[in-house]
């Protein structure tokens, strides 16, 4: 190595040492007792030391919405605010134990206190039960909460994880998938795929479409949204024999039997059906890996006819500028069910451009932690 380049690697950039300046005057104690006497600089430590604490906290507080959604707390506080003696009846647990839960989750909104002392619904508490899907996955966090018990061990390693047990669906096997499965999943991914379509229907203009096939479109949630919104859009359904057979049902209680179409099949070993002039990919990518989905798009761009649309949407990392929903939760989440993972937008479009694709468009969409979207042509 020549002189020059090893006085370069010597000395550290001015960058950097800035940044070191920086992070030594962060952790230094001294600095910190001056900053609680300076008014402003007080102000900033205190915001800052609130969410440290969070974070330090943030484990327990998710305990306490989760008994807070198990012991069925909406549903026994829906029509008045109770004393803590009658929620502990209720629900089964001592009186104290109830006081502390009750006084925890009024301190994360979930619940407050009335005048005389009884418990009410907080904001958040009373919207809870309204957001199809977030009770079912709050419930069943207790997987993923047992999958980061140990979260070095999780990091490093993570590759035996009772989530991927749990979803055993998302692995693509080939065999007989069991009902009981199929269901429970079905039922969590139709819950949240309302809340998907809400959001993505408010950024797509489906209007020049006339057939529109969603791939592990599941029991048809996401089809019913779409289908209730543009009267004249014929619709199939491509999944799973034992999951896609789900969503007769729900066609037939919204009246689209007339315009539906149901097939049965794996993206992974089978052709897409044909005759669709859109193709959705809702909550679908980030639950596989860059393989399957590279396998998976070049499918789509092979089925869809010249002018054809994809469409895709589901939970997306914030890429350059990491966020909380993508990045903190379902990323990680992702890392435990040990199949995919969540990708930016900038990502996935250019994976649908490396598929064949133009006008690979990432959308802003008003709820990010719903949903991301981008949808792409293929001319």
């Amino acid at each position: 190595m020549a002189a020059a380049d090893q006085t370069n690697l010597s000395r550290p950039r001015l960058s950097d040492r800035v940044y070191g300046w920086r992070m030594a005057l962060l952790r230094s104690r001294k600095f910190h007792k001056w900053a609680a006497r300076t008014p402003f600089a007080a102000r900033v430590a205190r915001k800052d030391g609130e969410a440290l604490f969070d974070l330090v906290a943030g484990f327990i507080h998710a305990q306490v919405l989760q008994a807070f959604v198990a012991l069925e707390l909406p549903s026994h506080l829906a029509a008045a605010p109770r004393t803590v003696e009658d929620l502990a009846l209720r629900t089964e647990v001592p009186v104290e134990r109830m006081r502390v839960l009750c006084q925890a989750a009024t301190s994360l909104g979930l619940m407050k206190r009335t005048r005389n002392g009884r418990y009410a619904l907080g904001r958040l508490g009373a919207a809870l039960p309204g957001i199809p899907g977030l009770a079912q996955m709050i419930l069943h966090h207790d997987v993923l909460y047992r999958d980061l018990a140990d979260p070095v061990a999780f990091f490093r390693d993570g590759s035996t994880t009772e989530l991927a047990d749990f979803w055993p669906y998302v692995f693509g096997a080939t065999g007989p998938l069991d009902p009981d499965t199929a269901q429970t999943y079905s039922d969590l991914m139709a819950e949240s795929q309302t809340l998907v379509a809400e959001e993505a229907l408010r950024h797509l203009d489906l209007s020049d479409v006339d057939t529109l096939l969603d791939v592990g479109g599941g029991t048809g949630a996401f089809l019913t949204a779409v289908g209730l919104a543009y009267p004249k859009l014929n619709l199939h359904l491509f999944d799973l024999p034992v999951v896609a057979e789900g969503a007769r049902t729900r066609f037939e209680q919204n009246g689209l039997t007339g315009r539906t179409q149901i097939t049965g099949g794996s993206f992974r070993s089978d052709p897409l059906p044909q005759g669709a002039d859109a193709i959705s990919l809702i909550r679908v990518l980030y639950d596989h890996s860059d393989e399957t989905v590279r396998n998976l798009l070049s499918k789509v761009h092979e089925t869809l006819p010249e002018g054809g649309r994809v469409i895709v949407a589901e939970p997306m990392s914030g890429g350059a500028q990491p966020e909380r929903a993508g990045d903190a939760y379902f990323a990680i989440y992702c890392m435990a069910m040990r199949t995919g993972r969540a990708r930016s937008a900038q990502e996935i479009a250019q994976l649908l451009e490396d598929a064949g694709f133009s006008e690979a468009k990432p959308h802003r969409t008003s709820r990010p932690f719903i949903t991301g979207l981008v949808t792409a042509r293929k001319l």
